[in-house]
């Protein structure tokens, strides 16, 4: 075992973190030096190999190397499409004289923090209990040195654990605080939990959209809807949302969406394409349908691989299509009004004032002379002069002003769109980080079953299937039975060492192939999600306090066994695993894997109770359990039309509680093995027949699709006794 970071913690008197860093490839000046990242797959470690800085990865090497030398370890974290982490490098790690204090005096590391995301929380959560207690003047210990010296208190600090017999909070008032509190911080105007910067958080908008499914005649419900639905309303609208090429950027640095932070990351993408499709399935609304669907045709076009695998992400910065050396922050994304004016010089017939298309899409997308950016949103200048594209008119405004037809404005703004997105091909483009990470490609599996699902969309549908089988060719090792966390483009793609799979990267793919199940009904989904399963509570299960620690809790190079308790810019592994063994349960029969699940919520009690707007996605488990799911069983041919007709009803609803499953008549199948009641349900008068169970009572069968919507939808029929 590798013990060398529990030695290095003991005898340091202090860590030297850095949680940025990173530029992209060699830097503009001649390369005068190269260090041991050279040698390494990682884009981000890659970056750094030419740093005068003698940069070790993370791995036993360092640690011997710190104990051989009695020396600290300076610990960097990033990864390679983070802006702020470019200007770190520029800032201090390319410099010679930061370099050589740093190479003397320390190992330095550096961590990819999406191949290693154990190692990040562990010192992120160092860092932030440090702050917290750090009180000068007054303290006369070093409280960063005590916790160095003695981790169990840090153990014991983020310890979630339930007792034996817990049961797990009152669903409904969780499910209300959790409302109350996002309602306080909601944002009236523009959408979205807080002023600046405003962050998309799906989790948040998914909650609100459950609540509201289970609290329709209510005005909290109400209210709940609204806020979601503007939000997202607002976020298509703005500047955060590419026009142009589709998909979203990470943030927005101002409370409008307008001046987006221009990095686009994979899991973004893939929980606002569930948001935008259910936000469609909610309202009836095209804009949410059509939002989801732009979302994966960014995806399938800039961020998939040939395997069948999505990259990780694409970076914010640059170089302008002006040329320079130096690269700059949205330089692919941005407009001047004079390259608009000369990709759009045709004046439209019929328009007030002889405007010309320019006229008419500046108008529309907000295109000024001097640029739309505010200075407070640019501070290093870098967008002066340049346009963020956002949409200040509705179509029917737009078209009212310039005196043309709804129609003309549309057939306008799409063919002006499609011309700069041909110019945009011509720009240097964005860096692009190539590796495939398990938990994110499992977050996008689920988007393009769920999208294709809902849509009924073969082609989405294909591609999802593509992922999966990605997923168990390259990134699921068949003899140590394990899932790896990580591969990069290439011939071999693989990761030497391989990393091992963390909680999130289960959980993640076991949630995608659940959906995969339910979007296709190929029986081969649900068994590979079941032996994950199994696989995942060998792996990481808190036999005694319940829930999943986050890594692998034999791997002693990691100090403390944490287990993660947010919702935040992705939904946890403990939230998505609740939800998981939950519908596992319905699939398998499994009964242990439905305690499994309510001991899991048990272990979470005091921070569901008391901030449960840090756990929106669990809340939503939490008030599956309460509302218990509702099993849809159809029985009849996969492929055939009948039971094609009662599938795109239960797909065009919103049904948050619900399993989905088909029965073809084979008493041989998986379901039946493992659910031998689904062998009494049959098809009547050899027509497609749905059943709805609840709580051990079914309905009778149904065979039309606007009596099975009626039936789903208010729970209105005669029921038999299963």
């Amino acid at each position: 075992g590798i013990k060398a970071p529990r030695y290095q913690i003991k005898n340091l008197s202090s860590v030297f973190m850095s949680m940025a860093s990173g530029g992209e490839g060699p830097s503009s000046s001649p390369q005068r030096h190269t260090n041991r990242l050279a040698k390494e797959r990682s884009p981000y470690l890659l970056q750094h190999a030419h740093n005068p800085v003698d940069w070790y990865p993370w791995g036993q090497e360092a640690f011997d190397k710190a104990k051989n030398e009695d020396k600290p370890i300076f610990l960097s974290v990033g990864y390679s499409t983070c802006h702020w982490c470019h200007v770190m490098e520029r800032e201090s790690f390319e410099d010679e004289e930061i370099g050589k204090i740093l190479s003397d005096n320390f190992v330095c590391i550096k961590l990819d923090r999406e191949e290693r995301p154990d190692v990040d929380k562990v010192y992120m959560t160092f860092v932030q209990v440090f702050f917290w207690l750090w009180t000068p003047p007054g303290l006369k210990k070093n409280i960063g040195e005590t916790l160095l010296y003695h981790p169990y208190i840090l153990q014991k600090g983020t310890a979630v654990a339930a007792n034996p017999g817990e049961s797990p909070p009152l669903a409904p008032d969780v499910a209300n605080r959790c409302f109350q509190q996002l309602a306080h911080s909601y944002e009236e105007e523009y959408g979205g939990f807080r002023d600046a910067p405003k962050f998309p958080t799906p989790v948040n908008l998914m909650f609100l959209m459950s609540y509201w499914s289970v609290n329709r005649s209510t005005s909290e419900g109400v209210e709940a809807l609204q806020m979601a639905l503007h939000t997202l309303r607002m976020m298509a609208l703005g500047g955060i949302h590419d026009h142009v090429a589709q998909g979203f950027h990470r943030y927005s640095t101002d409370s409008s969406w307008h001046v987006p932070h221009f990095e686009k990351m994979l899991y973004d993408q893939a929980q606002l394409a569930v948001a935008y499709i259910t936000a469609s399935q909610v309202s009836g609304e095209q804009l949410f349908a059509d939002v989801a669907k732009d979302i994966l045709l960014y995806v399938t076009r800039d961020l998939s691989d040939k395997s069948g695998g999505f990259y990780s992400a694409e970076d914010a910065d640059s170089v302008p299509a002006s040329g320079g050396p130096e690269k700059r922050e949205g330089a692919f994304c941005v407009w001047t009004a004079t390259e608009v004016r000369e990709l759009l010089p045709d004046v439209v017939e019929g328009a007030t004032g002889s405007a010309t298309q320019a006229d008419i899409f500046m108008h529309h997308y907000g295109v000024k002379v001097q640029g739309n950016v505010a200075p407070e949103q640019d501070p290093h200048g870098e967008l002066q002069g340049q346009n963020v594209l956002i949409v200040r008119y509705s179509v029917e405004l737009t078209a009212a002003h310039f005196g043309i037809s709804v129609e003309k404005v549309n057939e306008l703004l799409a063919s002006a769109r499609g011309k700069m997105a041909e110019v945009r091909k011509s720009r240097p483009r964005p860096h692009l980080d190539t590796k495939m990470l398990g938990s994110w490609n499992g977050l996008m599996l689920s988007a393009y079953a769920r999208v294709g699902a809902v849509l009924g969309d073969k082609a989405l549908l294909e591609r999802a299937a593509q992922a999966g089988n990605f997923l168990k060719e390259h990134l699921w090792d068949a003899e140590q039975q394990t899932i790896l966390r990580s591969c990069y483009r290439g011939d071999e793609m693989e990761v030497s060492p391989p990393i091992s799979g963390f909680l999130d990267d289960y959980a993640f793919i076991i949630c995608g192939l659940l959906d995969l199940y339910e979007a296709t009904l190929q029986t081969e989904w649900l068994q590979w999600a079941e032996e994950l399963q199994l696989r995942q509570d060998e792996l990481f299960l808190d036999d005694q306090g319940g829930g999943y620690f986050s890594s692998d809790p034999s791997d002693n190079t990691v100090l403390l066994q944490l287990k993660e308790d947010q919702d935040g810019a992705e939904p946890s592994g403990n939230s998505v695993s609740a939800s998981n063994l939950l519908r596992l349960s319905h699939y398998t029969g499994r009964q242990e894997w439905l305690q499994r699940s309510q001991q899991l919520l048990a272990a979470f009690t005091d921070r569901l109770t008391r901030v449960p707007i840090a756990l929106p996605e669990m809340v939503r488990t939490l008030m599956a359990q309460h509302y218990t799911l509702k099993q849809i069983v159809i029985c009849g041919q996969r492929d055939a039309p009948d039971t094609a007709s009662l599938l795109a009803t239960i797909n065009s609803l919103f049904l948050p509680h619900k399993v989905l499953m088909l029965t073809d008549g084979d008493a041989d199948s998986f379901l039946c093995q493992r659910l031998p009641v689904l062998s009494s349900m049959s098809q009547q008068d050899g027509v497609a027949t749905a059943y709805v169970c609840q709580d051990f009572t079914c309905s009778l069968p149904v065979t039309d699709p606007q009596e099975l919507r009626r039936l789903l939808l208010d729970g209105t029929t005669e029921t038999q006794a299963e």
